[in-house]
């Protein structure tokens, strides 16, 4: 029997087959949404996954070290590429988000998602234990977060604003902060609602009242909630069959390539397509927990968990969005949706985590 080199061994095999098998599916939803054609989303949503499974596999192999040493620097160039949004960027959607590489469209708060774990991480690593508790773990926490978090409200972005604050919430809180004082948050905040809700756009106020009563504005600010809910109540069990939605394919479901594909899915795919896709990502998030859980270093651990959630939350309210549990904020469906920025996104934060697990594999090694 000839002995499988240890290179081809050490390549995560069931990792690849996990995130090409929802890419996979997400491939053929976009096959159909364009009227059973591979141009123009799943072509190139394809040829995306491709390269950029390619560079989560070579991030895995970075040490550790690394990204320890240059989380501030990183931090800090995402930062100013949200400044050169508000120069240079171009407007799509009515907003103001997108960089041009080119060869893609650069959403940089995608990016910041990363950025601001990272950073947060080597921040609570470095703080000596002591001062957990005290207001040196807090200010520059809120400083960090709060940058990027105006500067993306600017564009406006409320859905990523919110996923930005949320990613470094979560690295705060298991860093060991008191938890007093996230609930003094939660409380403020309550009580800061109607001041916030008047601070939004026109437009995200529709969102917000279209959300508690989508019946009231059926054909036009809540068009987009009741075409989901009709898409993937139509669906049933097994749903209509592959390229025989009938939302989809006559226009009636909007963004259904993008923000909506899982209303696009469930309507082919049904309910068994919907469960299938989601025990796929229970499967990444599993994985991705086990090795937060095992990290080797504190900050290994921190920012494996930060990433996890920070998947999960796209995951989570893109979901919640779809089915009308929540207001349309915009965030996509993680290698489902099609779209190049938040692709890069999902697969940096695997790419990262991949390297926390070589980490801890190596430290047993090490050890042993």
């Amino acid at each position: 029997m000839i002995p499988v080199p240890p290179a081809i061994q050490r390549i995560p095999w069931k990792l690849i087959a996990l995130l090409s098998a929802i890419t996979g599916f997400g491939l053929l939803v976009l096959y159909s949404a364009a009227g059973g054609n591979a141009s123009p989303w799943a072509l190139q949503q394809g040829t995306r996954f491709a390269i950029f499974l390619t560079m989560a596999l070579a991030i895995g192999r970075i040490p550790l070290r690394f990204f320890e040493d240059f989380s501030y620097l990183g931090y800090l160039g995402v930062a100013v590429l949200l400044v050169a949004v508000e120069l240079l960027g171009f407007v799509g959607g009515g907003s103001q988000r997108w960089l041009n590489l080119g060869f893609m469209n650069l959403q940089p708060s995608e990016l910041m998602k990363v950025a601001i774990v990272l950073a947060l991480a080597r921040f609570y690593t470095q703080l000596p234990p002591g001062e957990t508790r005290s207001w040196t773990a807090l200010w520059p926490a809120l400083v960090m977060i709060g940058i990027p978090a105006a500067l993306v409200m600017l564009q406006p972005d409320l859905g990523t604003a919110l996923a930005i604050c949320a990613s470094g919430a979560i690295v705060m809180f298991v860093a060991g902060l008191p938890l007093w004082w996230f609930g003094s948050a939660v409380i403020a905040g309550a009580a800061a609602l109607p001041i916030l809700f008047s601070m939004l756009h026109d437009y995200q106020q529709k969102r917000v009242l279209i959300f508690l009563d989508p019946e009231s504005d059926p054909l036009g600010a809540g068009y987009h909630i009741s075409q989901s809910k009709i898409a993937i109540g139509s669906g049933g069990i097994s749903g209509k069959g592959f390229l025989n939605g009938s939302q989809s394919h006559l226009d009636y479901l909007p963004e259904g390539h993008t923000d909506f594909i899982f209303a696009t899915m469930a309507e082919e795919w049904g309910l068994i397509g919907g469960l299938a896709l989601m025990f796929g990502f229970f499967l990444l998030l599993r994985w991705s927990t086990r090795v937060a859980m095992n990290a080797r270093t504190r900050f290994g651990q921190l920012v494996a968990t930060g990433l996890t959630m920070t998947i999960f939350f796209y995951i989570a309210i893109n979901l919640m969005m779809v089915m009308g549990l929540a207001p349309v904020v915009g965030i996509p469906l993680p290698l489902f949706s099609y779209g190049g920025s938040s692709m890069l996104t999902i697969m940096t934060c695997v790419g990262i985590v991949l390297a926390i697990e070589n980490d801890s594999r190596t430290g047993v090694r090490r050890f042993h």
